[in-house]
């Protein structure tokens, strides 16, 4: 008996450390793929990062062509999206979560959110195209183009915020409630900055996949080679994905490394954006506790 409980033994030890190796190769190979892929990209692009080729403009040379159109016209794009799509998010989550319970017009909507997140992005170009640009007579402009992305992450940014929204006690919300509060003033003083580091999480990665979406915004008409900058929302427009993309086109090889220099530049950008988001959520979660 002994002896079997010794094999049994060295058997889930084996089994423990063999799942352990297992869970570091997972997180070790595509880490190091990743690395692989941005330091070939950042050898390739290095020698055009300067400042000329940020602030400089199209061109059909590739040694003066600059990437200022595409960097603004992504900046104008993440915040529209940010600000259409956040608000948005948090609400439908705040309704399925709070008020919506067991009733057929929530259950509905649940399993709309959950189909929306895995449909591909073009679907929700033509979308855009026939909608926005369209019926409702937007034009290919920065409106059009972010309200189409908006539609892309918000069946993100509601899961996520549901999750967070979940994760409140309700220890709290019956202490708010038996303590004279409305459901809605339980909802905005006590649930939702309970749970706002989680939803920032959410807005994380909302943005973090518009702000590197291509197709979409090629089929509502974002421009390939434009040489000025958006003045409104009702401009037209590129971004960086799509400046990059026409690079890559390109037979030359000055604009291989030029379209190796913009993804470093959206890297960095993305980047930026994720540690604001990060800063901010950080500083939400020391207040909560």
């Amino acid at each position: 008996m002994g002896q079997s409980v010794d094999i049994c033994g060295c058997r889930s030890k084996l089994g423990e450390r063999l799942f352990h190796v297992g869970c570091w190769l997972a997180i070790l190979l595509p880490l190091s793929m990743l690395i692989v892929l941005v330091a070939d990209v950042a050898i390739d692009g290095i020698g055009r990062l300067d400042w000329g080729f940020i602030k400089g403009y199209p061109s059909r040379r590739a040694h003066r062509a600059g990437i200022w159109p595409a960097f603004c016209g992504t900046l104008w794009l993440v915040g529209l999206t940010g600000l259409l799509a956040i608000p948005i998010g948090i609400g439908g989550a705040v309704y399925l979560e709070e008020y919506g319970g067991n009733s057929r017009l929530a259950g509905f909507i649940e399993l709309n959110i959950a189909n929306l997140a895995g449909v591909p992005s073009v679907i929700y170009g033509l979308l855009g195209l026939e909608f926005f640009v369209r019926v409702a007579g937007l034009g290919s402009s920065v409106l059009a183009g972010a309200c189409t992305l908006a539609l892309l992450v918000l069946p993100i940014v509601i899961i996520s915020s549901r999750e967070a929204l979940r994760t409140v006690p309700h220890g709290l919300r019956e202490a708010a409630l038996g303590l004279g509060c409305t459901p809605w003033q339980m909802i905005r003083k006590v649930v939702l900055p309970m749970a706002l580091p989680g939803i920032l999480t959410g807005a994380i990665l909302s943005v973090s996949r518009a702000i590197g979406e291509t197709a979409p915004l090629i089929l509502v008409g974002a421009v390939v080679f434009i040489t000025f900058t958006p003045e409104g929302v009702d401009s037209q427009f590129t971004a960086l994905p799509i400046q990059i993309f026409n690079w890559v086109s390109m037979p030359q090889k000055g604009f291989m490394e030029n379209a190796a220099a913009g993804i470093v530049v959206l890297l960095l950008t993305l980047l930026s954006i994720n540690l604001v988001a990060i800063l901010l959520r950080n500083h939400f979660q020391r207040r909560r506790y």
